[in-house]
């Protein structure tokens, strides 16, 4: 015969928030007890003092501590919304201060070409903008956002900056190509623009990166040509416009031959920094009468 297993007894427990509940009930009424008879005055009466004064305290701590607490929680909520609100007014006012210095950049450049314009303002020109580059530290082979749509041409010569850039060497409806006058292997007819003597601007690459371009065959007896005199397209040059600045003598040597004379020229055009140019419409007109 099997023992008789006898069930176990399930242990009795109670929660803390049910002891709480209770203690407090409790103390709520003793106090009504107390301040409602004098049954407990004497010493019971100090007895319940001595328990329920410390218990009252205790609450009374907890929910001030808990009302702190929630006024640190509102505060901390009031400080995440308005740090969000300034994040977005900063972005904003970077947003527009991004906006409005572009704005002013593109108004200088306005005006810059409007000041190149009236500089050469015997010649029909088109503004354009730089949409693409061969890359490298200079602009020495771009592509402008006009074409033959906006009436370009094949040769047709670009300014900028106060100077000459260089010409069309390839074109398409909406887009052409600039080869500028620093490109390695061009060559352009200029002269001394205080004297007229006729001279070789070559372009290179290499010595641009000193800010330089050379010049050759000065044909220049007297040698009146100077340090700082400003160089010209001459009226003999076969694609370029007569009398578009090019640049400034840096240096001048005489030659071997003591015959001509060669030096260096500061280009008029910073190479470096360029987004917008003027087109001239007008040809160079090398269709002569035999």
């Amino acid at each position: 015969m099997s023992p008789v297993v006898k069930p176990k007894r399930e242990k009795f427990t109670l929660s803390g928030k049910s002891l709480l509940l209770i203690l407090t009930i409790a103390s709520v009424l003793l106090m009504l007890v107390t301040y409602g008879t004098t049954a407990f005055d004497g010493p019971f009466h100090s007895a319940v003092g001595a328990v329920i004064v410390p218990f009252e305290k205790g609450i009374g701590r907890v929910g001030e501590w808990l009302g702190n607490r929630r006024e640190e929680l509102e505060r901390v909520t009031s400080l995440i919304e308005e740090n969000r609100e300034l994040r977005e007014q900063v972005e904003a006012l970077t947003e527009e201060n991004t906006r409005l210095t572009q704005e002013r950049y593109e108004l200088n450049e306005l005006r810059s070409l409007q000041s190149l314009s009236d500089e050469y303002e015997a010649y029909h020109k088109v503004g354009a903008r730089i949409i693409a580059s061969d890359g490298g530290n200079w602009f020495h082979s771009f592509v402008i956002d006009k074409g033959t749509n906006d009436g370009l041409e094949i040769d047709m010569n670009v300014i900028a900056d106060g100077g000459l850039v260089g010409r069309i060497s390839s074109i398409g409806p909406n887009w052409a190509r600039v080869t500028s006058v620093i490109s390695d292997g061009t060559h352009v007819s200029g002269q001394v623009l205080s004297t007229g003597d006729t001279l070789i601007v070559s372009g290179s690459l290499e010595l641009y990166a000193e800010g330089l371009a050379e010049f050759s065959q000065l044909t220049d007896d007297e040698e009146k040509a100077q340090v700082g005199d400003k160089i010209v397209t001459s009226q003999i040059s076969d694609k370029f416009l007569p009398g578009l600045l090019i640049g400034y003598i840096q240096t001048i040597r005489q030659d071997n031959n003591n015959l001509t004379r060669s030096g260096y020229l500061i280009p008029a055009v910073d190479f470096s920094h360029l987004s917008v140019v003027l087109v001239i419409t007008d040809r160079k007109n090398t269709d002569y009468d035999s």
